[in-house]
């Protein structure tokens, strides 16, 4: 791996952070996640600083600051960067040039990031009692204090960035060069300071594609008591993290491993080693990761990728072996499985509306049969059964992730992609004469016709000629046709009803073979 800051990669924000610190002749470092970040050639998502400067002092350098915690951080913000995203934005949607507007979203990307700018002074740490918080802070006027405080030696490193001094105490370069999660000093000290570095160690892991060192993944089984100590709403965040990674199927194989997983959740374990029917490659554990790692290739939002993970959580309670099909089968898995995953999201404190969304497509996942037995009638009832179409179409993503979970090669089959047409079809509206600009509530009250079939008809009739023709789908030629079909006898009239009638139906089936085309059905 290449290791190098680039220099002019640093916004200047920071370096002039930098310069009005060295002025009142303080020390200030970039450090943390950024530095890990930008070594690894990679956008940093906000900026960490540290300084020997305390607290107040950093509020009199800078000018709109905020000092809410406990542990000496102070959060800068810059009110000209705020007044630049918005002026970029609508830069944005006014652009049309396709090269002008990247380079000005990659700018925006960069601006979000100095929305959360922090400084931290030097500090020392002591009295874990909570596992969680240090019950004694000392600042101090040494940077190596500060460093040998932190989690990981990846994030030990830090950086001047006027000086282009670069720390490294631990061996974080190394580690990064050969991909490693190893914690600062004794890996028992790091966990018993703080458990959640459990997870942190983990949650890195399947972020960066690191393995955990040996020692530092020792560690972690023989304090994994410690998650005890946690509370939901912190585990739910390094969760998330693991579940949103570009492997979570690794993230979740090591909390597995280690014995995490029992502490935050055990309903999973409970589907190891279960057995599934002869269309399944995998027990349904490893199957339930496989359908998690495809949603996250496919880079779908934490909601689905939740709904991917739980969608079959109720197998392993549900499972009753069949000499016949020699495995298990899972009757009323998805039902038992809401309930199970409604009382998970629930004890890891996620918001009701997820909660209502994954357990909806959780209960819905199994709503796909044959599409040679199902009628449109039934996948419209499918539709509003499960909220709409946005809804819907989440179900074929899930269905999707679900399917190469299996171990099966083709994600979409030729009768998935029946169903998607069948979906299409339900979803759009037919071609009707509600579709004409003039109405037969209007044929009754400015032309005084009576209540009664020749309306039909003459709808009917106005169809043919816009169907062929759209633009004369307007009131004023609408109203104009009218007026000559009123003088028409009644058998000339049906004719053109006829003809109206049938260019719908020729219409009808051009839209639906368009349907069919897009998703290359017959």
């Amino acid at each position: 791996m290449q290791i190098k800051v680039d220099f002019n990669e640093i916004p200047k924000e920071i370096l002039k952070l930098a310069e009005k610190f060295q002025k009142n002749n303080f020390e200030l470092y970039l450090v943390g996640g950024c530095v890990r970040d930008m070594l690894m050639n990679k956008q940093p998502k906000d900026w960490d600083l540290t300084t020997n400067a305390k607290p107040e002092e950093i509020q009199g350098i800078c000018h709109h600051t905020f000092y809410e915690n406990n542990f000496g951080t102070v959060g800068v913000v810059l009110d000209e960067n705020n007044e630049k995203i918005e002026k970029i934005k609508e830069k944005i949607e006014k652009n049309n040039v396709s090269h002008e507007t990247g380079l000005l979203e990659k700018e925006l990307v960069v601006r979000e990031t100095l929305k959360n700018i922090e400084i931290t002074p030097y500090r020392t740490e002591s009295g874990y009692s909570d596992n969680r918080h240090p019950d004694k802070i000392e600042f101090s006027n040494k940077i190596e204090d500060d460093l040998s405080r932190r989690d990981f030696t990846i994030n030990s490193l830090a950086y001047n960035p006027l000086s282009s001094e670069l720390i490294d105490l631990f061996d974080g370069l190394k580690d990064l060069k050969e991909k490693k999660i190893r914690t600062v000093l004794n890996p028992d000290d790091r966990f018993q300071e703080d458990g959640l570095r459990i997870m942190r160690a983990v949650r890195f892991s399947a972020q960066l594609g690191f393995k955990i060192e040996e020692n530092t993944l020792k560690s972690i089984k023989k304090n994994k008591e410690l998650l005890k100590n946690i509370s939901n709403e912190r585990i739910q965040i390094e969760f998330n993290k693991i579940i949103m990674s570009k492997s979570p199927e690794y993230g979740l194989n090591v909390t597995h491993e280690t014995g995490l997983l029992e502490y935050f959740l055990p309903e999973l374990e409970e589907n190891v080693g279960v057995i599934q029917g002869a269309a399944h490659v995998y027990d349904v554990y490893n199957h339930i990761l496989k359908a998690l790692q495809a949603a996250s290739d496919r880079d779908y939002p934490l909601y689905l990728r939740l709904s991917a993970l739980f969608h079959d959580i109720g197998k392993g309670r549900t499972a009753e072996w069949s000499d016949k099909k020699q495995g298990n089968t899972f009757f009323a898995h998805e039902h038992v499985g809401t309930l199970m995953t409604k009382k998970i999201l629930k004890r890891l404190k996620y918001s009701n509306k997820l909660v209502s969304h994954v357990t909806n497509l959780v209960k819905n996942h199994m709503f796909f049969s044959d599409p040679d037995k199902i009628t449109l009638s039934a996948v419209r009832r499918v539709i509003r059964k499960v909220g709409g179409e946005k809804e819907v179409w989440d179900l074929i993503k899930l269905r999707i992730a679900d399917r190469i979970g299996m171990g099966r090669p083709k994600e979409r089959t030729y009768r998935l992609r029946m169903y998607e047409t069948m979906i299409d079809e339900a979803l759009r509206s037919p071609i009707s004469v509600k579709d004409l600009k003039i109405s037969g509530d209007e044929l009754i009250s400015e032309f005084h016709m009576k209540p009664g079939k020749k309306i039909g008809k003459i709808l009917h009739a106005l169809m043919g000629v816009t169907l062929e023709i759209p633009e004369n789908n307007n009131y004023e030629f609408l109203a104009k046709k009218v007026k000559e079909y009123l003088k028409l006898s009644d058998e000339e009239l049906e004719k053109l009803e006829k003809v109206g009638r049938e260019t719908m139906e020729i219409k009808e089936n051009e839209e639906i073979k368009k349907i069919h085309r897009k998703h290359k059905v017959k």
